[in-house]
Protein backbone atom coordinates (compact mmCIF):
# COMPACT_ATOMS: atom_id res chain seq x y z
CA UNK A 1 0.00 0.00 0.00
CA UNK A 2 0.77 3.65 -0.71
CA UNK A 3 0.79 6.16 1.78
CA UNK A 4 -0.91 8.85 0.73
CA UNK A 5 1.16 11.59 2.03
CA UNK A 6 3.81 10.02 -0.06
CA UNK A 7 3.87 13.00 -2.40
CA UNK A 8 3.96 15.77 -0.20
CA UNK A 9 7.69 14.04 1.13
CA UNK A 10 8.87 13.42 -2.37
CA UNK A 11 7.58 16.22 -4.42
CA UNK A 12 10.55 17.26 -6.98
CA UNK A 13 9.56 21.12 -5.65
CA UNK A 14 10.64 20.69 -1.92
CA UNK A 15 14.51 20.60 -2.41
CA UNK A 16 14.12 23.43 -5.11
CA UNK A 17 12.17 25.60 -2.68
CA UNK A 18 14.45 24.71 0.35
CA UNK A 19 17.64 25.64 -1.31
CA UNK A 20 15.88 28.94 -2.98
CA UNK A 21 14.94 29.69 0.87
CA UNK A 22 18.72 28.79 2.08
CA UNK A 23 19.68 31.86 -0.03
CA UNK A 24 16.97 33.91 0.84
CA UNK A 25 15.43 33.94 -2.50
CA UNK A 26 12.09 32.39 -2.37
CA UNK A 27 9.87 34.90 -3.97
CA UNK A 28 6.63 33.41 -2.37
CA UNK A 29 4.90 34.19 0.85
CA UNK A 30 6.22 37.36 1.98
CA UNK A 31 4.33 39.10 4.79
CA UNK A 32 3.36 42.70 4.29
CA UNK A 33 2.47 45.06 7.28
CA UNK A 34 0.56 47.24 5.54
CA UNK A 35 -1.98 48.36 2.91
CA UNK A 36 -1.56 47.36 -1.21
CA UNK A 37 -0.16 50.82 -2.40
CA UNK A 38 2.31 51.76 -4.58
CA UNK A 39 4.55 51.42 -1.92
CA UNK A 40 3.89 49.26 0.95
CA UNK A 41 6.12 48.29 3.98
CA UNK A 42 7.10 44.25 3.67
CA UNK A 43 9.33 42.58 6.16
CA UNK A 44 10.18 45.65 7.85
CA UNK A 45 11.45 47.86 4.38
CA UNK A 46 9.46 49.84 2.39
CA UNK A 47 8.82 48.61 -0.74
CA UNK A 48 8.33 49.56 -4.65
CA UNK A 49 4.81 47.54 -5.03
CA UNK A 50 5.22 45.95 -8.86
CA UNK A 51 3.10 42.80 -8.06
CA UNK A 52 -0.15 43.79 -6.88
CA UNK A 53 -3.13 43.28 -8.84
CA UNK A 54 -4.56 46.42 -7.15
CA UNK A 55 -5.25 48.35 -10.75
CA UNK A 56 -7.01 51.39 -9.81
CA UNK A 57 -5.44 51.60 -6.47
CA UNK A 58 -9.08 51.83 -4.35
CA UNK A 59 -7.93 49.75 -1.72
CA UNK A 60 -7.42 52.65 0.40
CA UNK A 61 -9.73 55.19 -1.22
CA UNK A 62 -11.94 56.59 1.72
CA UNK A 63 -14.78 55.77 -0.07
CA UNK A 64 -14.25 51.87 -0.05
CA UNK A 65 -13.45 51.65 3.03
CA UNK A 66 -16.82 53.48 4.46
CA UNK A 67 -18.12 50.74 2.41
CA UNK A 68 -16.46 48.03 4.11
CA UNK A 69 -16.99 49.45 7.62
CA UNK A 70 -20.54 50.11 6.94
CA UNK A 71 -21.38 46.71 5.89
CA UNK A 72 -19.32 45.26 8.62
CA UNK A 73 -20.78 47.69 11.56
CA UNK A 74 -24.51 46.46 9.70
CA UNK A 75 -24.00 43.11 9.05
CA UNK A 76 -21.31 42.12 11.41
CA UNK A 77 -18.04 40.08 10.07
CA UNK A 78 -19.74 36.99 8.16
CA UNK A 79 -23.37 36.00 7.05
CA UNK A 80 -22.46 32.24 7.94
CA UNK A 81 -24.50 30.52 5.36
CA UNK A 82 -24.63 30.79 1.75
CA UNK A 83 -26.17 32.58 -0.70
CA UNK A 84 -28.87 29.85 -1.64
CA UNK A 85 -29.49 29.87 2.29
CA UNK A 86 -29.39 32.65 4.37
CA UNK A 87 -26.70 34.60 3.35
CA UNK A 88 -27.50 37.37 0.77
CA UNK A 89 -27.83 40.82 1.73
CA UNK A 90 -29.36 43.78 0.08
CA UNK A 91 -25.80 44.46 -0.56
CA UNK A 92 -25.43 41.34 -3.25
CA UNK A 93 -28.26 42.66 -4.77
CA UNK A 94 -27.33 45.89 -5.36
CA UNK A 95 -23.86 44.94 -6.47
CA UNK A 96 -25.33 42.06 -8.93
CA UNK A 97 -27.70 45.07 -10.44
CA UNK A 98 -24.72 47.02 -10.79
CA UNK A 99 -22.49 44.82 -11.97
CA UNK A 100 -25.38 43.72 -14.78
CA UNK A 101 -25.84 47.29 -16.10
CA UNK A 102 -21.78 48.42 -15.93
CA UNK A 103 -21.78 44.75 -18.23
CA UNK A 104 -24.85 45.20 -20.33
CA UNK A 105 -25.84 42.25 -19.75
CA UNK A 106 -29.66 41.20 -18.34
CA UNK A 107 -28.33 39.75 -15.26
CA UNK A 108 -25.22 38.61 -12.96
CA UNK A 109 -24.13 36.28 -9.88
CA UNK A 110 -22.18 37.59 -7.74
CA UNK A 111 -19.59 34.28 -6.03
CA UNK A 112 -17.57 34.39 -2.86
CA UNK A 113 -14.59 34.27 -5.15
CA UNK A 114 -13.31 34.65 -8.57
CA UNK A 115 -12.54 31.13 -8.80
CA UNK A 116 -15.92 29.94 -7.68
CA UNK A 117 -17.19 32.06 -10.15
CA UNK A 118 -15.48 29.97 -13.48
CA UNK A 119 -15.81 26.71 -11.37
CA UNK A 120 -19.48 27.14 -10.69
CA UNK A 121 -20.61 28.66 -14.10
CA UNK A 122 -18.31 26.14 -16.18
CA UNK A 123 -18.71 22.75 -13.54
CA UNK A 124 -22.71 23.52 -13.76
CA UNK A 125 -23.23 24.54 -17.58
CA UNK A 126 -21.33 21.78 -19.01
CA UNK A 127 -22.10 18.50 -19.12
CA UNK A 128 -20.31 15.10 -20.06
CA UNK A 129 -21.42 15.52 -23.10
CA UNK A 130 -20.58 18.51 -24.10
CA UNK A 131 -17.29 19.71 -25.82
CA UNK A 132 -14.95 23.03 -24.54
CA UNK A 133 -12.40 24.76 -26.80
CA UNK A 134 -9.58 26.69 -24.80
CA UNK A 135 -6.92 28.85 -24.96
CA UNK A 136 -3.90 26.83 -23.56
CA UNK A 137 -3.17 30.15 -21.56
CA UNK A 138 -6.23 30.18 -19.98
CA UNK A 139 -6.39 30.48 -16.45
CA UNK A 140 -6.37 27.51 -13.72
CA UNK A 141 -9.50 28.10 -12.61
CA UNK A 142 -11.18 28.05 -15.77
CA UNK A 143 -9.49 24.67 -15.98
CA UNK A 144 -10.76 23.42 -12.53
CA UNK A 145 -14.47 24.18 -13.80
CA UNK A 146 -14.25 22.28 -17.13
CA UNK A 147 -12.38 19.11 -15.19
CA UNK A 148 -15.55 19.44 -12.97
CA UNK A 149 -17.90 19.62 -15.44
CA UNK A 150 -16.26 16.47 -17.02
CA UNK A 151 -16.86 17.86 -20.35
CA UNK A 152 -14.26 16.90 -23.47
CA UNK A 153 -11.47 19.49 -23.55
CA UNK A 154 -10.22 20.19 -26.40
CA UNK A 155 -7.17 23.14 -26.08
CA UNK A 156 -5.32 24.84 -28.52
CA UNK A 157 -1.80 26.71 -28.59
CA UNK A 158 -2.17 30.37 -26.52
CA UNK A 159 -3.73 32.62 -29.65
CA UNK A 160 -3.12 30.55 -32.70
CA UNK A 161 -6.22 31.06 -34.55
CA UNK A 162 -5.72 28.43 -37.16
CA UNK A 163 -5.55 25.43 -34.21
CA UNK A 164 -8.43 27.11 -32.80
CA UNK A 165 -10.30 26.72 -35.68
CA UNK A 166 -9.44 23.33 -36.08
CA UNK A 167 -10.59 22.36 -32.56
CA UNK A 168 -14.01 23.90 -33.52
CA UNK A 169 -14.02 21.48 -36.37
CA UNK A 170 -12.81 18.39 -34.71
CA UNK A 171 -15.91 19.33 -32.03
CA UNK A 172 -18.58 19.43 -34.43
CA UNK A 173 -18.06 15.49 -34.21
CA UNK A 174 -18.53 14.93 -30.46
CA UNK A 175 -22.00 15.86 -30.46
CA UNK A 176 -23.09 17.66 -27.48
CA UNK A 177 -22.62 21.55 -27.06
CA UNK A 178 -19.70 23.65 -27.55
CA UNK A 179 -18.59 26.40 -25.10
CA UNK A 180 -15.35 28.24 -26.12
CA UNK A 181 -13.43 29.69 -23.30
CA UNK A 182 -10.82 32.32 -23.47
CA UNK A 183 -9.07 35.17 -21.27
CA UNK A 184 -9.96 38.53 -22.16
CA UNK A 185 -6.33 39.41 -21.03
CA UNK A 186 -4.38 36.80 -19.78
CA UNK A 187 -3.23 37.03 -16.47
CA UNK A 188 0.60 35.73 -16.99
CA UNK A 189 1.62 37.30 -20.66
CA UNK A 190 -0.96 41.10 -20.06
CA UNK A 191 -1.66 40.07 -24.34
CA UNK A 192 -5.17 40.57 -25.15
CA UNK A 193 -6.91 37.88 -26.78
CA UNK A 194 -7.58 37.75 -30.87
CA UNK A 195 -11.61 38.62 -29.37
CA UNK A 196 -13.54 39.60 -32.54
CA UNK A 197 -11.91 36.52 -34.87
CA UNK A 198 -12.82 33.98 -32.22
CA UNK A 199 -16.06 35.61 -31.61
CA UNK A 200 -16.73 34.66 -35.32
CA UNK A 201 -15.29 31.58 -35.69
CA UNK A 202 -17.45 30.74 -32.27
CA UNK A 203 -20.56 31.88 -34.24
CA UNK A 204 -19.61 30.54 -37.46
CA UNK A 205 -19.53 26.50 -35.63
CA UNK A 206 -22.47 27.28 -33.64
CA UNK A 207 -20.44 27.46 -30.47
CA UNK A 208 -21.24 29.85 -27.51
CA UNK A 209 -18.35 31.73 -26.18
CA UNK A 210 -17.42 32.98 -21.99
CA UNK A 211 -14.63 35.29 -21.53
CA UNK A 212 -12.92 35.54 -18.69
CA UNK A 213 -12.30 39.41 -17.97
CA UNK A 214 -10.64 39.31 -14.25
CA UNK A 215 -7.79 41.49 -15.91
CA UNK A 216 -9.51 43.81 -18.15
CA UNK A 217 -12.47 44.56 -16.10
CA UNK A 218 -11.94 48.21 -14.46
CA UNK A 219 -9.01 48.69 -16.83
CA UNK A 220 -10.06 48.20 -20.76
CA UNK A 221 -12.71 50.10 -22.66
CA UNK A 222 -14.43 53.71 -22.10
CA UNK A 223 -16.75 52.37 -19.52
CA UNK A 224 -13.58 50.16 -18.41
CA UNK A 225 -16.29 47.02 -18.68
CA UNK A 226 -13.12 45.19 -20.47
CA UNK A 227 -11.37 43.64 -23.94
CA UNK A 228 -15.02 42.79 -24.50
CA UNK A 229 -16.22 46.80 -24.64
CA UNK A 230 -12.65 47.68 -26.20
CA UNK A 231 -12.88 45.06 -28.99
CA UNK A 232 -16.31 46.02 -29.53
CA UNK A 233 -17.81 42.52 -29.37
CA UNK A 234 -19.89 42.72 -26.33
CA UNK A 235 -22.82 41.87 -28.08
CA UNK A 236 -21.26 38.40 -29.22
CA UNK A 237 -20.09 37.02 -26.31
CA UNK A 238 -22.65 35.24 -24.10
CA UNK A 239 -21.20 35.08 -20.83
CA UNK A 240 -18.43 37.31 -18.88
CA UNK A 241 -16.63 36.59 -16.03
CA UNK A 242 -14.75 39.38 -13.41
CA UNK A 243 -13.18 39.48 -10.25
CA UNK A 244 -13.21 41.92 -7.15
CA UNK A 245 -9.99 41.22 -6.00
CA UNK A 246 -8.20 43.84 -8.74
CA UNK A 247 -9.63 46.68 -10.14
CA UNK A 248 -12.94 46.30 -7.55
CA UNK A 249 -10.44 46.60 -4.11
CA UNK A 250 -12.20 43.06 -2.88
CA UNK A 251 -12.51 39.59 -2.75
CA UNK A 252 -15.31 37.99 -5.18
CA UNK A 253 -16.09 37.24 -8.52
CA UNK A 254 -19.04 37.65 -11.26
CA UNK A 255 -20.60 35.97 -14.07
CA UNK A 256 -22.63 38.48 -16.28
CA UNK A 257 -25.14 36.87 -19.53
CA UNK A 258 -28.72 36.01 -20.12
CA UNK A 259 -31.11 35.93 -17.13
CA UNK A 260 -32.17 32.30 -17.42
CA UNK A 261 -28.51 31.37 -17.54
CA UNK A 262 -27.70 33.13 -14.56
CA UNK A 263 -31.24 31.98 -12.74
CA UNK A 264 -29.96 28.39 -13.63
CA UNK A 265 -26.71 28.95 -11.52
CA UNK A 266 -28.16 30.41 -8.75
CA UNK A 267 -29.88 26.81 -7.91
CA UNK A 268 -27.53 24.98 -9.82
CA UNK A 269 -23.94 26.12 -9.29
CA UNK A 270 -22.15 23.79 -6.08
CA UNK A 271 -19.48 26.49 -6.24
CA UNK A 272 -22.45 28.91 -4.98
CA UNK A 273 -25.10 26.49 -3.49
CA UNK A 274 -22.48 25.12 -0.76
CA UNK A 275 -20.03 27.52 0.04
CA UNK A 276 -20.76 30.81 2.51
CA UNK A 277 -21.39 33.92 1.13
CA UNK A 278 -18.33 36.28 0.62
CA UNK A 279 -18.20 38.74 4.05
CA UNK A 280 -20.49 41.88 4.48
CA UNK A 281 -17.30 44.10 4.30
CA UNK A 282 -15.97 42.61 0.90
CA UNK A 283 -19.23 43.10 -0.57
CA UNK A 284 -19.64 46.72 0.66
CA UNK A 285 -16.39 47.81 -0.42
CA UNK A 286 -16.59 46.04 -3.96
CA UNK A 287 -20.17 47.89 -4.94
CA UNK A 288 -18.15 51.29 -3.18
CA UNK A 289 -15.56 50.59 -5.83
CA UNK A 290 -18.12 49.89 -8.92
CA UNK A 291 -20.09 53.12 -7.96
CA UNK A 292 -16.79 54.94 -8.16
CA UNK A 293 -15.62 53.23 -11.64
CA UNK A 294 -18.97 54.25 -13.41
CA UNK A 295 -19.19 57.22 -11.89
CA UNK A 296 -17.05 60.63 -14.22
CA UNK A 297 -14.11 59.09 -11.61
CA UNK A 298 -13.89 56.15 -13.47
CA UNK A 299 -11.84 56.67 -17.05
CA UNK A 300 -9.28 59.09 -15.86
CA UNK A 301 -8.58 55.99 -13.61
CA UNK A 302 -8.96 53.71 -16.60
CA UNK A 303 -6.43 55.99 -18.47
CA UNK A 304 -4.25 56.48 -15.61
CA UNK A 305 -3.25 52.79 -14.97
CA UNK A 306 -2.82 52.13 -18.69
CA UNK A 307 -0.25 55.21 -18.92
CA UNK A 308 1.71 54.05 -15.88
CA UNK A 309 1.85 50.14 -17.72
CA UNK A 310 2.97 51.89 -20.87
CA UNK A 311 5.64 53.92 -18.78
CA UNK A 312 6.88 51.10 -17.41
CA UNK A 313 6.98 48.60 -20.45
CA UNK A 314 9.09 50.98 -22.35
CA UNK A 315 11.30 52.01 -19.67
CA UNK A 316 11.89 48.53 -19.38
CA UNK A 317 12.27 47.97 -23.22
CA UNK A 318 15.67 51.15 -23.11
CA UNK A 319 16.94 49.18 -20.24
CA UNK A 320 17.39 45.93 -22.53
CA UNK A 321 15.14 43.67 -20.51
CA UNK A 322 12.50 41.24 -22.83
CA UNK A 323 9.43 42.55 -21.86
CA UNK A 324 6.31 40.76 -23.32
CA UNK A 325 5.23 42.98 -26.47
CA UNK A 326 1.70 44.71 -26.27
CA UNK A 327 -0.91 43.33 -28.07
CA UNK A 328 -1.09 44.62 -31.34
CA UNK A 329 -4.35 45.15 -33.85
CA UNK A 330 -4.84 44.86 -37.37
CA UNK A 331 -4.75 48.62 -37.83
CA UNK A 332 -1.58 49.10 -35.97
CA UNK A 333 -2.95 50.03 -32.41
CA UNK A 334 -1.06 48.33 -29.95
CA UNK A 335 -2.70 47.49 -26.28
CA UNK A 336 -1.17 47.95 -23.55
CA UNK A 337 -2.50 46.32 -19.95
CA UNK A 338 -1.26 46.41 -16.40
CA UNK A 339 0.34 43.50 -16.54
CA UNK A 340 4.27 43.68 -17.74
CA UNK A 341 5.71 40.49 -17.84
CA UNK A 342 10.08 40.45 -18.10
CA UNK A 343 10.82 37.02 -19.92
CA UNK A 344 13.41 35.52 -17.64
CA UNK A 345 13.67 31.89 -18.91
CA UNK A 346 15.41 30.12 -16.19
CA UNK A 347 13.92 29.64 -13.27
CA UNK A 348 16.67 29.99 -10.59
CA UNK A 349 18.08 33.32 -12.65
CA UNK A 350 13.99 34.18 -11.97
CA UNK A 351 14.48 33.62 -8.45
CA UNK A 352 18.07 35.28 -8.20
CA UNK A 353 16.62 38.63 -9.70
CA UNK A 354 13.76 38.35 -8.29
CA UNK A 355 15.89 38.73 -4.92
CA UNK A 356 18.00 41.20 -6.34
CA UNK A 357 15.21 43.69 -7.02
CA UNK A 358 13.76 42.85 -3.48
CA UNK A 359 16.95 43.48 -1.48
CA UNK A 360 16.69 46.69 -3.07
CA UNK A 361 13.39 47.52 -2.59
CA UNK A 362 11.15 46.71 -5.12
CA UNK A 363 8.54 43.72 -5.20
CA UNK A 364 7.77 41.50 -8.21
CA UNK A 365 5.94 38.31 -9.03
CA UNK A 366 7.80 34.92 -10.06
CA UNK A 367 6.46 32.72 -12.72
CA UNK A 368 7.47 29.76 -13.20
CA UNK A 369 6.71 26.38 -14.35
CA UNK A 370 3.41 24.83 -14.51
CA UNK A 371 2.22 28.91 -14.32
CA UNK A 372 3.86 29.40 -17.36
CA UNK A 373 5.73 27.11 -19.67
CA UNK A 374 9.08 25.54 -19.37
CA UNK A 375 11.67 27.40 -19.96
CA UNK A 376 9.35 30.60 -19.83
CA UNK A 377 9.96 32.15 -16.08
CA UNK A 378 9.59 35.21 -15.81
CA UNK A 379 8.83 38.40 -13.59
CA UNK A 380 5.52 39.60 -13.85
CA UNK A 381 5.16 42.96 -12.75
CA UNK A 382 1.86 44.89 -12.27
CA UNK A 383 0.90 49.00 -12.16
CA UNK A 384 -1.59 51.15 -10.18
CA UNK A 385 -3.28 53.79 -11.51
CA UNK A 386 -2.16 55.28 -8.11
CA UNK A 387 1.61 55.00 -9.04
CA UNK A 388 3.28 58.51 -9.63
CA UNK A 389 6.43 58.50 -11.91
CA UNK A 390 8.92 59.32 -9.56
CA UNK A 391 7.92 56.25 -7.53
CA UNK A 392 8.26 54.28 -11.47
CA UNK A 393 11.59 55.82 -11.93
CA UNK A 394 13.14 54.90 -8.97
CA UNK A 395 11.91 51.38 -9.32
CA UNK A 396 13.40 51.44 -13.45
CA UNK A 397 16.88 52.52 -12.01
CA UNK A 398 16.52 48.78 -9.09
CA UNK A 399 16.11 47.42 -12.42
CA UNK A 400 18.98 48.98 -13.99
CA UNK A 401 21.32 48.53 -11.11
CA UNK A 402 20.11 44.69 -10.86
CA UNK A 403 20.19 43.51 -14.12
CA UNK A 404 24.19 45.07 -14.25
CA UNK A 405 24.75 42.92 -11.07
CA UNK A 406 22.88 40.14 -12.29
CA UNK A 407 24.65 39.98 -15.52
CA UNK A 408 28.18 40.71 -13.82
CA UNK A 409 27.91 37.52 -12.15
CA UNK A 410 25.22 35.31 -13.82
CA UNK A 411 25.46 36.01 -17.66
CA UNK A 412 23.25 37.90 -19.66
CA UNK A 413 19.42 38.38 -19.41
CA UNK A 414 17.23 37.69 -22.26
CA UNK A 415 17.20 40.56 -24.36
CA UNK A 416 14.66 43.06 -26.75
CA UNK A 417 10.73 42.21 -26.99
CA UNK A 418 9.51 38.79 -25.96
Amino acid sequence: MTDVFAKAREFERIEQLNAARSIGALPYFHVLDGPAGPVVEMEGQRRIMLGSNNYLGLTSDPRVLAGAREALDKYGTGLTGSRFLNGTIDLHVKLERELAEWFGSEDAIVFTTGHQANLGALGTILGPGDTVVADSGDHASILDGILLSRAKLRAFKHNRLDLFEKRLQAAQADGGGILVVVDGVYSMEGDVAPLPEIAALAKSYGARLMVDEAHGFGVLGERGAGACELLGIEDQVDLRMATFSKSLASCGGVIAGPADVIEFLRIQARSFIFTASGVPAAVGAALAAVKICRSPEGPPLFAAVLDNARYLHEGLGRLGFAVVAPTKLADGTEIVTPVVPVLVGDDWKAGLLWKALYDAGVYVNVMIHPAVGPGGALLRCSVMATHDRPTLDRALDVFADAKRAFEAEHGPLPAGDA
